[in-house]
This record gives C-alpha cells, structure tokens and sequence, in this order.
C-alpha cells in the first residue's frame, strides 16, 4: 500500500512538471531558430606552383645513401680506441652510474673506492671507466679525473675529459 501511495505522488509530480512552463520554452527557441542561419565561407584561391622538370640522369641520384650522411673528411687525427685490450669490469657502466665513495692513500700510491652497483672497486691512475673508453688520468682527494674518446659526427675519435665527484655521504635523518 505503502509502495502504491509513492508510485501516485511521483506520478502526480511527473504530471505537474508537463504544463505551460515548457511551451514558452518551445516558443523562445522556435522564434531563435528562425533567426539563425548557417554561413559557410568560400574556398580560398589555389596558387599554381611552377612545374620544374626532372632531368633523370642528368642531376644528383635523390635515393643515393649518401645524400643523408655528413661528408666526411680525411681524418688527420691518430686517436683510436685500443679494441683489442681486455676490458676492465668499470667500462661495463656508464659513468653516470658510477659513484666515488672514498680515497686510499699510502705514500705515493693513490687509489679511489668507486660504486659500481652493489660492487665496491679500487681505481688507480691507468685504470679504465665508463662506455666511452675512459682511461683514469689523476685522483684526488674529492674526484677521479679521466680522459675519454668520443666519435665525433665525422666518425673521428676525439679527446675528451671528465671528472668523477666524491659523493658525500648523506645523513639518514635528511
């Protein structure tokens, strides 16, 4: 019974809602209807482009390789990376990845602690680091000096120096 009695309010809510209030609504929008009209705007002209002619064989091949490669110079620089040499277990990670945590010092001899991974490794001067063929050049208190050779975009090999910071060891309440 109860059910029924709600099914007859909302029907008689339903029934209120259907009166005049939307037929001035209908008016109001068919009066703006019939004011409105669609404009669409004209193409704009096309300006031919000058046809240019294709020699074939008389010009430059435009699928030849070499288009799109630099032109490369006689390379008057001697610098090679040594290919053959046993590689050292540093030059398997990017220096970027590399992080030196400390220094040994004993009379003349000086070797850096690096993490490399989980690893802890000593380096000294001669040692090589990173991808890039980097020979270990001085080390310092704070930094590991290296010499590295980059392939330029002419395909030459290039000189070039990096440093290693010494990574402070951080407080654990920081």
């Amino acid at each position: 019974m109860k059910g029924v009695l709600i099914l007859l309010g909302a029907s008689a809510l339903l029934a209120g809602c259907s009166g005049g209030e939307q037929d001035d609504l209908h008016a109001w929008m068919n009066q703006q209807a019939s004011t409105m009209r669609g404009a669409v705007l004209p193409t704009p002209e096309l300006k031919p482009f000058p046809v240019v002619p294709y020699a074939g064989e008389q010009g430059d091949d435009p699928f030849r390789t070499g288009r799109m490669e630099p032109e490369r110079k006689a390379s008057a620089s001697a610098l090679q990376p040594d290919l053959e040499r046993r590689r050292e277990p540093l030059e398997a990670f990017a220096l970027e990845s590399l992080h030196m945590v400390g220094v040994l010092m004993q009379g003349a001899n000086t070797h850096a602690l690096v993490k490399a991974g989980n690893a802890l490794h000593q380096v000294k001067v001669g040692n090589y680091m990173g991808q890039n063929f980097g020979v270990v050049t001085r080390i310092t208190e704070n930094e590991i000096t290296l010499r590295e050779l980059v392939e330029d975009v002419y395909g030459d090999w290039v000189e070039r120096n990096s440093t290693l910071m010494l990574q402070e060891r951080q407080e654990a309440g920081k």
